[in-house]
This record gives C-alpha cells, structure tokens and sequence, in this order.
C-alpha cells in the first residue's frame, strides 16, 4: 500500500455525511471547507441562511460538496425538522460538529434572566436536544461520531464569561455522558475546546491594545489561533483514525492552558 493510499484510508471522510450547527459562522465555515475538501458531504446548518450560501459557494468553488438547512438550536420543532430533513436527503449522518454558539460579555452580577437563558439555550440545550436527534439515527446505523465545540473557558476562566463558560463547562460533562451511554451504538463523542481564536467576532479583542497583550503572555506559541487551525483535531475525531477515541476534551490553544510563556530562567539551550 502506498503511503498516500494508506492516509486515504485512515484519514479520508469520502461519502461520509457531515451535518454542522452554526456552520456560518468564523469557525464552524472553516471546519465545515476542511472536512469537505477530505471528501464529505457537509450540511451546512444554522439561523443565517444569507451566511450559509456564501459558506456552501466557498465549498463548491473548492469542487466540495455541500447543502443548507434552517436551524435554529433553540426550537425543539425546528431541530427535530432539521435533523430528518438532513437525514433524508442523504441517506444517513455520520458526523454531527455542534458548533452553535453565542456569548455576551458582560459581569456575572450584571447579567439578566434573559441573557442567561438565550445563552444556555443555545450553547446548551441546543446541544443537548440536537444531538439527542441525530442519535437515533447513528443508533440505526450503529456507527456515529458527535464533535462538540468547547472553549478555554472550560479550563481558565475569563472574567466577563460566567454564563458561557458555564454552558462550556457543561458541554463537556455532556460529551461523556455521550460517550458513556451510546458507546453501545458506536457512537463516539469528543469535545474540542479552542484557546484564543481570531475571527470576526473576537476581532474587535485582538485589536485591543491591553487585551491582546494580557493574551499573548499567555500563549506558548505567541501568536493568535485560527479558524483554519481547529480543522485537523476534527478530521482525526470524525474519521476512522479515531475509531477508539471517545469521551475527550482536545484544547487547540497554542499552550495557553500549559502555561503560556515562561518567565526568565536561565538556559544554554
């Protein structure tokens, strides 16, 4: 076997389906072009249906394969709606990516009743019920995997994220409840919790003269995280390569969590 071929076959994703939730957004668009370029078919989910086709003209501009579907995470009728159209159209689902997410920055005594409850619908229960639904399809084909965004905030809490990170936090601990119960289906479910990732909406910090450099002293790797650096941890957990692998949290964060960089100590190195 040669060694492209022996790479094709751990790690290709051809003919497999793979449906997103919050796929217009910075990270879920860019994981959602990885995964298609390695050969599946996307569905491409979320709220913004104007964001979603300029997503779905990328892929197909890269000769991927992609579809649009209306989801909003936060209605039980409209996920349930979602999942079986998916699933109708192509037959099966075999990777669900939970990508959906919002966040207000805003102190813990701050925060109203109704920031609180749109925050945890959507990081949350979205998760929660969404998965619940694709599950009763990967049950039927007795294979499946689920890949649930996290966050830093769910190792090193930020100030100005008590909400968030508690529905990252909570995100986890579903993820094994996940991997527990349905290890029985093969289905596997794993968590990746990006650091400090540049996109549009985190723009805005970066750019910020004190919080960019509160975060780059604490980035082993001093520099940024992209969109584009999330893609590989994902194509390992939704193809065969991680056939045992179920129940992890994977941090993409460029050493942040490690500790970030060292301070003065003497070296010949």
């Amino acid at each position: 076997m040669s060694k492209n071929s022996y790479l094709e076959q751990m790690f290709s994703l051809k003919d497999k389906v793979v449906m997103f939730t919050g796929a217009g957004g910075g990270i879920g668009s860019e994981v959602a072009l990885g995964m298609a370029k390695a050969g599946a078919h996307v569905a491409l989910c979320d709220i913004n249906m104007e964001q979603l086709n300029k997503v779905q003209k990328r892929i197909e501009d890269e000769n991927g394969k992609a579809s649009s579907f209306l989801l909003d995470v936060t209605n039980m009728e409209n996920i349930r709606k979602c999942v079986d159209e998916v699933a109708g159209i192509n037959g099966r689902i075999d990777v669900l990516v939970n990508c959906a997410g919002i966040n207000k920055r805003e102190g813990l005594a701050d925060v109203d009743e109704a920031t609180y409850d749109r925050i945890m619908n959507v990081n949350l229960k979205g998760v929660f019920f969404t998965s619940q639904a694709v599950a009763h399809y990967m049950k039927k084909q007795n294979a499946g995997s689920i890949i649930n965004i996290g966050s830093h905030n769910t190792g090193w809490v930020l100030g100005g994220c008590s909400v968030y990170g508690a529905t990252k936090s909570g995100v986890v601990s579903l993820t094994k409840s996940m991997s527990v119960e349905w290890a029985k289906y093969n289905i596997r479910a794993n968590c990746v919790s990006p650091g400090h990732i540049k996109t549009d909406l985190t723009k805005v910090t970066w750019e910020h003269p004190e919080r960019s450099k509160y975060l780059l002293e604490r980035i082993a790797l001093n520099r940024p995280g992209y969109p584009e650096d999330i893609v590989g941890v994902c194509l390992l957990l939704a193809s065969d390569a991680s056939s045992y692998i179920t129940g992890c949290e994977y941090r993409v964060d460029g050493g942040c969590i490690s500790g970030g960089q060292p301070w003065p100590y003497d070296t010949n190195f």
